[in-house]
């Protein structure tokens, strides 16, 4: 379920990014990027489990607790990157 939620995340967020929000100033592009990389990371995982003998798809509740926990993470730095980014701009301007 990991690889499944930040691959969706992944999408949304690239989506939001490209068709809404292409201007740098929301840095949407950081966001995608991070679940991208999240999304990659899993689907590594997903192929060394399998070569285990393991399923490709864990779909455990556990799993799906990560994943939402994984994408919530990413949302939380994501908006620390933001708002600082604001802070840095109003201080720039007082200058």
């Amino acid at each position: 379920m990991c690889l499944i939620i930040t691959t969706a995340a992944a999408i949304i967020a690239t989506l939001i990014w490209r068709l809404k929000f292409t201007a740098s100033r929301y840095k949407l592009d950081v966001l995608s990027f991070m679940y991208w990389g999240a999304a990659i990371m899993w689907s590594v995982d997903s192929i060394y489990s399998s070569a285990a003998g393991e399923g490709f798809f864990d779909m455990s509740a556990n799993d799906a607790c990560l994943g939402t926990i994984i994408v919530l993470i990413g949302i939380a730095a994501w908006a620390v990157l933001f708002f600082a980014s604001k802070v840095k701009a109003k201080k720039s301007v007082r200058k």
